[in-house]
């Protein structure tokens, strides 16, 4: 990975905030386009929030991306473009907490500060036969006070990548090579053959599913859309004409009441009906269905909303469901 033995503490944190919720695989692109569109911090300052949105479409926790653009500022503004060298003052910067502070200051600065992840935990748990939960208070003190222990102080920086790639390549939560693992004879979860048990997680987040119906209404060639700004997901993504209902929908489109009210005495068709679509968040399971409907005149309730043609779609950022109906060939033909 480029960002391997990286001494620069902005592709660092860039590559940090970047896997944070995100798989190495899919990671590694993102990270290799804003490198090339942003090569410095100061590029990066200076971009329109609307570009960088943009570059991160499809990594989805937005508000990494907010954090990013944030902390970029602040530290060309405040720190005259040179990125904070303590864990103490990086720590203070939006969107970074302990493991992230932890990693910058010990990969770029060669501070003396254990990065405590979840490939370390479960190595620790794993070695020491720990079955204290690793998502509660006493857990993550405990964790992190034994991976400080364990720090080599004099290399921080080599060991703690180390240990991080020693839990994602050996010591993996599925399938562990233990039967190649130099560390087998003093694993105690080995010993005891606890290796599916640890480590422990006490929580389990609550998932729930919710039900997107989006009206593309088009009016003389132009469809109507509109910025995600409230504090839920997507935000300062873009989205259609949005009704969210709290069960899937029985009755007919052309009838339902919230077209009813949006357009008025106005009148509208409903030309096409597409497929349910599905997206899996961390804690939410999102069903989509998008319903393209026809405007005979501006649809003037729709004050919060602009007027784009489909060829410029492609410049906003949308949430991946919504791109995966863009994407089809068929949703695209059936808009007009």
């Amino acid at each position: 990975m480029p960002w391997k033995g990286e001494k620069d503490p902005y592709k660092i944190w860039l590559s940090e905030i970047i896997l944070q919720q995100t798989r190495v695989e899919q990671g590694l692109a993102y990270y290799e386009r804003f490198i090339e569109a942003f090569p410095t911090i100061q590029h990066l300052a200076k971009a329109p929030e609307k570009k960088v949105f943009k570059l991160w479409e499809g990594l989805g926790y937005y508000t990494r991306c907010r954090n990013l653009i944030a902390t970029a500022q602040k530290v060309v503004h405040d720190y005259k473009g040179k990125f904070p060298s303590t864990y103490d003052e990086i720590k203070e910067l939006k969107g970074i907490g302990p493991y992230t502070a932890a990693a910058i200051s010990s990969f770029a600065f060669n501070e003396p500060k254990a990065v405590v992840d979840g490939n370390v935990q479960r190595v620790i748990a794993r070695y020491f036969g720990i079955s204290t939960p690793i998502d509660t208070t006493s857990g993550k003190k405990m964790y992190q006070e034994l991976a400080t222990a364990l720090l080599d102080t004099e290399q921080p920086g080599i060991y703690n990548q180390a240990i991080m790639d020693f839990g994602a390549v050996i010591c993996k939560p599925q399938n562990p090579l233990c039967t190649v693992c130099p560390q087998q004879s003093d694993c105690e979860a080995f010993k005891h053959n606890l290796i599916k048990q640890l480590p422990v997680k006490e929580k389990s987040l609550a998932k729930k599913e919710r039900w997107f119906y989006y009206f593309v209404i088009h009016y003389q060639n132009k469809l109507y859309i509109r910025q995600r700004t409230e504090k839920d997901i997507w935000q300062d993504l873009h989205e259609f004409v949005l009704h969210e209902a709290s069960s899937p929908v029985q009755e007919i489109f052309q009838e339902l009441p919230f077209l009813k009210k949006l357009f008025g005495k106005q009148s509208y068709s409903v030309t096409h009906i597409s497929k349910v679509y599905h997206q899996q968040l961390t804690h939410q399971l999102i069903h989509g269905q998008f319903v393209t409907v026809t405007a005979l005149k501006p649809v003037t309730a729709l004050k919060d909303f602009i007027q784009v043609d489909k060829k410029q779609l492609k410049k906003y950022a949308f949430p991946r469901l919504i791109n995966t109906f863009l994407e089809e060939k068929s949703s695209l033909a059936q808009l007009f």
